[in-house]
């Protein structure tokens, strides 16, 4: 039961039992997709073909950004209704495929049936946290001893830009906070053949027009975590669901606008950096919600 929820920075404090907030979702878990995924970044995903990591895609959203790549699900709450059970019954099946970890994505929203789920069984292989980065700290505690890896966005330094493109002026300061308190909880990047056990990778989506809002969170990063912290810098900005409605971000990064960011790490000396090539910027990359569940049973 969720009388009160006040998970997310949205602070909707509704009864989901009865109807549903922000993120559009009730109480009850709904996940639109299970997979072997090849297409995060390798101590994610591995280079084995076969195996992957074990992605579960969680409908609804507590952002709603007008560029959403995944907006079947996370406007339209497309996906099947699950039990606690149901979620611990795909860890399983995940963990009997071979995944080579349990990927939560967008799992803010449904952080406290998660959790009782994560209770009832705590996978052998590692548990991430893939985030659009607009948390509470004080939800970020709640996962210390069940989630190992967060992958979390940092999208925006200025809350102006927030607010236009994700109605949340005050992401900048929650995803701050929330990443502050998810180096606590995961203090060291751990590695194990290649893989990913334990750690922290932040992500930045590139945006076209705003080169030195991406220079701001960069500078953060640096002047907080340092130049040891593993970043993945996104090209692959397609301009998708509202965007058209954007001159300023109705269109792909120019190469340009990604060399600037390139050098800037450059700079500062970072050497744990994903990069994209600009051709990433293509719908293929996007998950098929209408297809078959790859054999997984929800």
């Amino acid at each position: 039961m969720i009388s009160k929820c006040n998970i997310c920075p949205r602070n909707c404090n509704l009864n989901r039992d009865e109807t549903v907030g922000y993120c559009k979702a009730s109480s009850t878990l709904v996940v639109s997709k299970v997979m072997l995924h090849h297409f995060e970044e390798p101590p994610i995903s591995g280079t084995n073909c076969n195996c992957g990591s074990g992605a579960i895609f969680f409908s609804g959203c507590n952002l709603g950004c007008v560029y959403c790549q995944n907006f079947e699900i996370s406007s339209k709450l497309m996906g099947k209704e699950i039990t606690i059970n149901g979620l611990v019954d795909i860890f399983k099946q995940l963990e009997n495929a071979g995944a080579y970890n349990i990927n939560l994505v967008t799992p803010t929203h449904f952080t406290l049936q998660i959790l009782r789920a994560l209770k009832i069984y705590k996978p052998k292989i590692p548990v991430i946290w893939n985030t659009s980065g607009y948390e509470k700290p004080e939800t970020i505690k709640l996962l210390d001893g069940y989630v190992d890896i967060f992958l979390t966005d940092f999208k925006y330094f200025d809350g102006e830009i927030a607010r236009k493109y994700s109605y949340a002026e005050n992401y900048p300061e929650m995803c701050k906070q929330s990443i502050l308190e998810m180096r606590k909880i995961v203090p060291n990047d751990i590695f194990e053949n290649g893989l990913m056990k334990k750690g922290i990778i932040i992500r930045h989506l590139c945006l076209p027009s705003f080169t030195k809002d991406s220079l701001n969170v960069l500078d953060w990063i640096y002047n907080n975590l340092g130049n040891q912290t593993y970043l993945s810098l996104m090209s692959q900005y397609t301009p998708v669901h509202k965007a058209h409605e954007f001159s300023e971000i109705n269109r792909k990064l120019k190469p340009i606008e990604y060399k600037v960011l390139i050098a800037h790490l450059k700079k500062y000396g970072f050497t744990n950096v994903f990069l994209q090539e600009l051709s990433s910027a293509s719908s293929a990359y996007t998950p098929d919600f209408q297809e078959q569940q790859f054999g997984f049973k929800f």
